[in-house]
C-alpha cells in the first residue's frame, strides 16, 4: 500500500511483534485487545466520523493474501463502476476461497457472476446469487461504513 493509505492493524491474539519485520507495519496504527473479533474492532475504532476523511474503508482478515493486490488500481475501478460495497476478487490458488464467485477473473475488470452452483439460486436477483460480497475482504465507501456502522453490534 502506498502512502495513501493509512493501516490500522488490529490485534486479536495479543500479539503484535510478529508484524515488525514488514516495513509497512512501523508506519502502522496497531490496536491489541486479545480474543475480539474485526468486527469489535470496527465498531468500537472506526467511527464513521474518526474516518470520514477517507473515502475507502478496508476491513480485511490477517490471511488475505494481498501480494498482487494493488489499493490504487482497485480504488479506480471502485469508482469508475460507482461501488459502494465492495471487494477484490480473490485469488484462485487462495487458501479459503469458499466461493466461486468471489474468484478474481483475468477476461473482465468487474463481474458480477451470480450463479456459484447449477440450480442453487431460485432468484438470481436476490442474495447470496445477487450483491454478494465474502466478509473476508470487504471494502466499503465512506458512506456505505456510515450506514454499515450502526448496523454492527
Amino acid at each position: 500500500f502506498s502512502n495513501n493509505f493509512t493501516i490500522v492493524l488490529f490485534h486479536y491474539d495479543g500479539v503484535t511483534s510478529e508484524w515488525d519485520e514488514f516495513e509497512w507495519s512501523k508506519r502502522a496504527i496497531h490496536v491489541s485487545a486479545p480474543k475480539q473479533s474485526k468486527w469489535w474492532f470496527a465498531k468500537r475504532f472506526l467511527h464513521p466520523d474518526i474516518v470520514a476523511p477517507y473515502d475507502y474503508i478496508f476491513i480485511w482478515d490477517e490471511d488475505l493474501g494481498v501480494e498482487h493486490f494493488n489499493a490504487e488500481e482497485y480504488i479506480k475501478i471502485v469508482r469508475k463502476h460507482g461501488l459502494e460495497i465492495s471487494q477484490p476478487g480473490l485469488d484462485p490458488d487462495s487458501i479459503g476461497l469458499t466461493w466461486a464467485m468471489t474468484m478474481k477473473r483475468n477476461d473482465t475488470e468487474i463481474h458480477t457472476r451470480t450463479q456459484e452452483r447449477t440450480g442453487w439460486c431460485t432468484d438470481l436477483h436476490l442474495p447470496p446469487c445477487a450483491a454478494f460480497v465474502e466478509i473476508m475482504a470487504t471494502v466499503f465507501s465512506r458512506n456505505a461504513w456510515r450506514c454499515v456502522w450502526h448496523m454492527i453490534q
